[in-house]
């Protein structure tokens, strides 16, 4: 599965403003509405929420991959975005992150939102394309990125 299946431009951003992990879960989620893949974003907050009280998505190497299905979501997708400072986002290494790809789904998908779940971890897991991620500076800069690390 390629990740430019379901990240659309709209919802990268080279520069994110948060500066803790609620604000960061917020922003991610207004890059999915303004890119048009939200039905409830209240809904839809709600469960990303409570997933990571379950448990932290900062899996480590400065990423974290919130995760979550819901009723708010009209298809698979995703947001990514770059915090140039870093985000106490309580990863399992405690250290900041600074790389965070949200995927979002349908409350009923499973197949395609596991596979998405598995092209994002082999993206970010590649040390080359994190390096890569972190320096970059513009949304197209990104997409080539990716785009070259699927190819």
């Amino acid at each position: 599965m390629d990740i430019k299946a379901f990240l659309d431009a709209k919802a990268i951003e080279a520069k994110l403003e948060s500066k803790s992990k609620d604000e960061v879960l917020e922003e991610l989620t207004d890059l999915l509405e303004k890119a048009g893949k939200l039905t409830d974003r209240k809904e839809f907050l709600r469960v990303i929420r409570e997933r990571e009280e379950l448990g932290s998505t900062g899996i480590g190497y400065n990423i974290a991959i919130p995760h979550a299905r819901s009723t708010g979501i009209k298809d698979l997708t995703g947001a990514f975005g770059i915090s140039k400072e870093g985000i106490d986002f309580d990863a399992l290494d405690k250290e900041p992150v600074y790389l965070f790809f949200m995927l979002a789904a349908p409350k009923n998908a499973s197949g395609d939102y596991l596979k998405a779940l598995a092209t994002i971890s082999r993206l970010l897991r590649n040390r080359k394309s994190r390096e890569a991620l972190m320096k970059a500076s513009a949304v197209q800069e990104i997409v080539k990125i990716i785009e070259k690390q699927e190819a």
